[in-house]
């Protein structure tokens, strides 16, 4: 009995300086190296991206942040929008507020205001006329476009919220659309005649 418990001894003496010797290996320090760099080019990568995540990082979030936000008011140029005055200035409260108001001025960007035409007879910013205008001047209007802006004009000047700049504006127009019957009516009778 005495043989076996010494024998077991052995053993279990062997497993335990094999198990020492394995968690000395693992724990030992050595040379390991997680970068591809060493040396003055590891110090020099190092600097660099200090230097852009100081500077460069934060100036690309503040232009995105910026870009974002007067996102609604460009939409709301693009499609005439007539409150876009408003518009622009719930944008740069956004802006104040951190944002908290931006999903605001995006809907109201995308929304077309019922009340503002029943009031003012058109649901276009006074930009848009002035484009009209410079169309006009350059001659590409269609004649059902010519149409479509005297309507409007006239809606508007009925509810007597016509600016004399658009009141100048619908006078080209009729001036224009009578041209443009003169210039049918002559071409008709040539072919008659």
């Amino acid at each position: 009995m005495s043989v076996e418990a010494g024998g077991d001894r052995g053993v279990s003496g062997a497993n335990a300086q094999r198990a020492i010797a394995i968690t000395a290996a693992l724990l030992a320090p050595a040379t390991a190296s997680a970068s591809f760099l060493s040396g003055e080019a590891l110090d020099t990568a190092a600097n660099v991206m200090s230097w852009v995540v100081l500077f460069i990082v934060p100036i690309v979030v503040i232009v995105l942040f910026w870009m974002v936000h007067v996102l609604p008011e460009k939409i709301a140029h693009k499609n005439h929008h007539p409150q876009r005055k408003a518009i622009q200035t719930l944008c740069l409260l956004s802006l104040a507020f951190g944002g908290l108001l931006w999903p605001l001025a995006w809907l109201w960007a995308y929304t077309k205001p019922v009340a503002y035409k029943v009031a003012y007879g058109t649901e276009k910013h006074e930009d848009y006329f002035h484009e009209e205008a410079e169309q006009l001047d350059s001659g590409q209007v269609s004649a059902e476009r010519l149409e479509e802006l005297r309507a409007e004009l006239d809606a508007m000047q009925a509810r007597g919220t016509l600016t004399p700049a658009l009141q100048r504006l619908r006078d080209r127009v009729v001036a224009r659309q009578a041209a443009d019957a003169a210039l049918a009516g002559a071409a008709t009778e040539g072919r008659s005649a």
